[in-house]
């Protein structure tokens, strides 16, 4: 699946995103999604969403 287009993401899904503070370095950070905060339905860097956690960034990778 590709992480750039909004529909591919669904609320509770696993998910590896890349904060803000990490994107130089690409560290990513595994969590569920909580919300999905971009609203267009294609963002080239990554859909935006927000983990259970409250931790906040692009989606990068979708776990099945």
């Amino acid at each position: 699946m590709d992480n750039n287009y909004r529909d591919n993401i669904r609320q509770g899904a696993q998910v590896s995103i890349v904060l803000k503070q990490h994107q130089r370095s690409g560290q990513l950070t595994e969590g569920v999604v909580k919300d999905i905060l971009t609203k267009s339905k294609f963002h080239p860097h990554g859909i935006k969403v927000r983990l259970e956690d409250g931790q906040v960034g692009r989606v990068k990778r979708l776990h099945q």
